[in-house]
């Protein structure tokens, strides 16, 4: 059966409980940690996750709370890999007029991050924090760390928002770009800051660029036609976000239908959010 037939029919089969229960297993997304993109193909909803990166969120928040990414292209797309955006140039080469952000690569995560381990495979443990895939050491690392707590690392999985930059570590400004694929290549070197709740769909159905110039679309590339953090709109037209949280029965079904899905093929990449999304 198709996984993300799988992973849906989870989902349902977890929401049928009561609301008592689902109190417990869900957290809803703050307004100011949701990114509302709506482009030319549609709505894309990015959580945002301040631990792993709060320099660029703080960044992406000041950029779209002054409009800066409204009407921009994704100039940049490549099927399976990313969708990339925020260059008012629209060619790779622009960005804002603010100062370049330092790399976070890597963070520190404490007891209280609400991760859940779902594969030990390879050097650290690949989990979910919040709605990210990270690597991290164990938790019984804290014990022997003065701050008690344990290196961090967010997972360019399919769904990951991260930071485009150009070759220093420390150049991200003000493109973005979006994960329809898995790459392993970019964990450490390039900044995690958040991942798609609702519309990967609509991110994979972007138009694409060509191999030759390496994604890029040109100009009929589609766009942002708005972006806005979700605390910006009126209540009435703002999207509410649950997330379940990492460990709970809710998320560990839909763990177990990816992990009997792909079989021995299995891993952090294969486990989306699952999510109940309302208004907006």
């Amino acid at each position: 059966m198709n996984l993300n037939i799988l992973l849906a029919a989870a989902a349902v089969s977890m929401m049928a409980g009561g609301a008592a229960a689902q109190t417990a297993e869900w957290r809803t997304v703050s307004p100011e940690n949701l990114l509302v993109i709506d482009t030319s193909k549609g709505r894309v909803l990015v959580e945002l996750e301040p631990r792993a990166a709060p320099n660029h969120i703080e960044r992406i928040r000041t950029l779209t709370n002054q409009g800066f990414y409204n009407g921009l292209k994704f100039h940049r797309v490549i099927p399976n890999f990313m969708a990339q955006t925020g260059d008012p140039e629209g060619t790779g080469a622009g960005g804002s007029e603010l100062p370049d952000v330092k790399g976070e690569f890597t963070f520190r995560r404490g007891r209280d991050s609400g991760f859940a381990a779902v594969e030990n495979s390879g050097p650290g443990v690949r989990g979910i924090m919040g709605s990210l895939p990270v690597v991290t050491q164990p938790d019984a690392q804290m014990f022997v760390t003065a701050d008690f707590k344990v290196g961090a690392g967010g997972l360019f999985c399919p769904g990951v928002a991260g930071m485009a930059r150009a070759g220093s570590p420390d150049s991200a400004n003000s493109q973005f770009f979006l994960m329809t694929g898995q790459n392993d290549n970019l964990n450490g070197g390039y900044t995690t800051f958040g991942r798609v709740v609702q519309g990967l769909e609509v991110v994979k159905s972007l138009k694409a660029g060509d191999d030759a110039s390496d994604g890029a679309v040109g100009a009929d590339a589609d766009t942002m036609t708005k972006v806005q953090l979700a605390s910006a709109l009126p209540e009435g037209q703002r999207p509410t976000v649950r997330v379940a949280v990492p460990g709970s029965e809710p998320f560990n079904a839909a763990v177990e239908a990816a992990r009997t899905a792909r079989g021995a093929q299995f891993g952090i990449c294969d486990v989306q959010p699952v999510v109940q999304i309302t208004g907006g």
